[in-house]
């Protein structure tokens, strides 16, 4: 189980990173915050471009992420995560707080689990027993959840829950399939769909928008059967 200890390193920096976040929140001013938002939101929308660029297949992009979006819809994920962020809410928050929990937890999830580095690394540690891509992650993410919790509260902290779990998957995934030949153009076929939705994110974050990213993500589960199914395509 060496590939898991990535996991656990980049659990324990979100929740480490996050922590110092809540702490600083206090000293920092309404619109230092708002500014701290906006460029993170920007570096969010460069990370995603930067992966959306690595797909090579426009076919499969599109039909994933439709089929993939239709699915989350008609089953609603953003919704039943929402609520269950706002369920906890309505148990942590504190009067007058003006930030939302299942804001900050639904932001959180999707920056630290969706993209390139989690996807690739958390296979490669798992095949490998290669942790060098979850620890650079790793790294990232300390700096990124103590911003993140400075100006979203809480929810932060609380996706580390889903890091470990999500990345965990993963790992195990890696595993499972060390024995097989992995396409590096499937994987990064799957990059490029994640990454797609990290430019919705970074939208979001900076305020000019507001996208269900959660109802995307059947789409990234998509792209193996698609990228497979496109190979027999005379195209």
């Amino acid at each position: 189980m060496v590939g898991m200890l990535g996991v656990l390193v980049n659990t324990g920096t979100v929740l480490v990173g996050s922590l110092v976040g809540l702490l600083l929140k206090k000293g920092i001013p309404e619109r230092v915050s708002q500014g701290i938002m906006v460029a993170i939101g920007l570096c969010t929308m460069y990370i995603g471009i930067d992966g959306a660029l690595k797909g090579e297949n426009t076919l499969v992009l599109i039909v994933s992420m439709v089929v993939g979006t239709l699915i989350g819809t008609l089953l609603d994920l953003d919704g039943k995560l929402n609520r269950l962020g706002n369920y906890v809410e309505k148990k942590m928050r504190r009067p007058g707080e003006k930030t939302s929990v299942a804001e900050g937890f639904v932001t959180a999830c999707l920056l630290f689990c969706i993209g390139a580095m989690t996807i690739v690394g958390s296979l490669q540690a798992g095949m490998t027993g290669d942790n060098e891509l979850i620890f650079t992650k790793a790294t990232l993410d300390l700096i990124s959840s103590c911003m993140l919790a400075s100006t979203l509260g809480i929810g932060v902290t609380l996706s580390a829950v889903f890091v470990f779990v999500f990345q965990g998957a993963l790992v195990l995934l890696g595993m499972l399939l060390k024995n097989w030949v992995i396409d590096e153009a499937m994987i990064a076929e799957i990059t490029c769909a994640g990454s797609v939705m990290i430019i919705g994110l970074g939208f979001n974050i900076v305020g000019l928008s507001k996208f269900k990213i959660i109802n995307m993500l059947p789409a990234v589960a998509l792209v193996p059967l698609v990228y497979w199914a496109a190979q027999f395509l005379p195209l």
